[in-house]
């Protein structure tokens, strides 16, 4: 891999995201082969926030792969408690570890850790922005299911606005040849306004609707999130828009019968639990693909690895992000990156949130 971090799977071309797809499956075949490939490395899993598969699937893919783990998943039990820095907390960390994955409440933090570590970063979720390894084991799944990444009518259906998981999967498939999206939520839950940019920019065709049965029909893929309560700012919010989309045996009556659900979990309400039981359902599967395909992508990173932190010349702006859950709001010794948009607006290149001069 060129790309030394992962933060985006913008950062890999085509044909590096199709070498790990291939490898993934590889490993799944044969996985005693893989067994001593990291030994003597070390991962480090960096949680800042509350995560079951995420979590444990890094661990798992590290122990199979032969290496070994540290790290927290609470940060109340690690000096971030006494007030340490992010930077403070990854340059110590990127001496200890091989490589690192990290998972944050705010936008934009495995960019700002990626500036500090000698080691390579791994996006392993930033508040409300990415998750791109969810989307490296969506990808796979797709792909051992479907047999292409290509010309498929993909179903969003949920919290399209906080679902970091949404927005990596829409930024992924767009470079795949003739997909389309069918974006299902309510108007205050539809993506934020740069995946829409994005889409745009690729061509990707996408409509936006508000009912899930009336979507389900011209769908290929349908992918299920939840209602996200931790991202709200208050529970009157979330209570209006818990329990809108519900996905049902009545409701997959109108599905094709090749129909690929999938859903990132956890799940609360939003599948119904005898909806497991139709071969189209395919979520937890995607769990143990999500293994896999972390196996594969710890091994590509590993392969060449650069343990120079990066420069520490920026192109800087002064400032400040607009977005309250952008990483820069709390470290504020952060440089501050904007990329120009035209006119008056630049895009922040931690948590891609707008800012006018």
């Amino acid at each position: 891999m060129k790309a030394k971090h992962l933060i985006d799977l913008g950062n890999l071309t085509t044909d590096e995201l199709m070498e790990i797809i291939s490898l993934a499956n590889e490993i799944m075949k044969a996985p005693e082969k893989y067994s001593e490939a990291c030994r003597g490395k070390i991962l480090a899993t960096l949680f800042y926030e509350p995560s079951t598969r995420t979590q444990m699937s890094f661990k798992t893919a590290m122990l199979r792969l032969g290496g070994s783990i540290i790290g927290f998943d609470n940060p109340q039990n690690s000096s971030v408690s006494k007030g340490e820095s992010l930077k403070d907390t990854i340059t110590v960390v990127g001496g200890y570890a091989d490589i690192i994955a990290i998972r944050h409440q705010l936008e934009g933090t495995a960019r700002a850790a990626s500036l500090y570590s000698a080691a390579p970063v791994i996006n392993a979720g930033d508040g409300g922005h990415l998750h791109p390894t969810q989307t490296l084991t969506d990808v796979v799944t797709l792909y051992n299911e479907k047999g292409t990444l290509d010309n498929m009518c993909i179903g969003l259906c949920g919290d399209l606005k906080n679902g970091r998981t949404v927005h990596s999967l829409i930024k992924t498939m767009s470079h795949f040849k003739a997909n389309s999206f069918v974006l299902i939520s309510t108007p205050e839950l539809t993506v934020p306004q740069y995946i829409k940019d994005l889409m745009n920019v690729s061509g990707c065709r996408y409509t936006e609707v508000s009912s899930l049965a009336e979507a389900i029909p011209m769908l290929d893929v349908l992918y299920m999130t939840r209602i996200q309560r931790e991202r709200f700012r208050s529970m009157e919010e979330y209570e209006k828009q818990k329990g809108v989309f519900v996905l049902d045996r009545e409701k997959l009556t109108l599905a094709k019968r090749d129909m690929k659900i999938l859903h990132p979990l956890p799940r609360v309400d939003e599948i119904a639990e005898d909806v497991d039981y139709d071969d189209r359902a395919k979520y937890f599967h995607q769990t143990v693909c999500g293994m896999y395909a972390r196996m594969a992508l710890i091994m590509k990173m590993l392969e060449k690895p650069d343990r120079t932190p990066m420069a520490r010349k920026y192109d800087t702006h002064n400032v400040k992000c607009s977005n309250p859950n952008c990483i820069t709001s709390t470290e504020h010794y952060l440089p501050k990156l904007f990329k120009p948009l035209g006119g008056d607006m630049l895009l922040c290149k931690y948590c891609e949130g707008r800012t006018l001069i």
